[in-house]
């Protein structure tokens, strides 16, 4: 079942539950699915997955916005629509295996000290794509060639 088969048929038990919360949100991945059929990058499980954490990512700045807005309830609304985009993207990697991934990638390039930083990260990018927020890689090959 590929995902337009999966977010029509959750669509459908959403409609039947009148869950309207879990439905807007499913209407929005089925929307990012429909963009995809019409792109010319087509539909493949890698541009999926880059457009749904596009989303998440939207979802999650919204968030804090809304935070620092005092606006719990809105927060709320978009966690939510993330939590249920995340259900559609691979599972993502702790901590801890980010960490000693980098380390393998770290040897294999050869980097020693900050200034291979952008060595590091081009080869890791290509390791965690879709797998691990860019943010946190970013973070620990800092601290590791620091």
């Amino acid at each position: 079942m590929n995902i337009e088969e999966k977010v029509n048929s959750e669509i459908k038990t959403a409609m039947l539950a009148k869950d309207a919360k879990r439905l807007e949100s499913l209407r929005g991945i089925k929307s990012v699915v429909l963009l995809l059929k019409t792109s010319p990058e087509g539909l493949t499980e890698d541009s999926v997955n880059k457009a749904l954490q596009k989303e998440v990512k939207k979802r999650k700045e919204s968030a804090e916005i809304y935070k620092s807005q005092n606006r719990p309830d809105l927060e709320e609304v978009e966690l939510f629509q993330a939590s249920v985009l995340e259900e559609y993207l691979p599972k993502q990697m702790g901590e801890a295996e980010i960490k000693a991934e980098l380390v393998k990638i770290v040897a294999s390039v050869g980097a020693s000290g900050p200034g291979d930083l952008g060595k590091v990260m081009g080869a890791a990018s290509k390791v965690f794509a879709g797998k691990a927020d860019n943010k946190i890689v970013s973070a620990l090959v800092k601290e590791l060639l620091g």
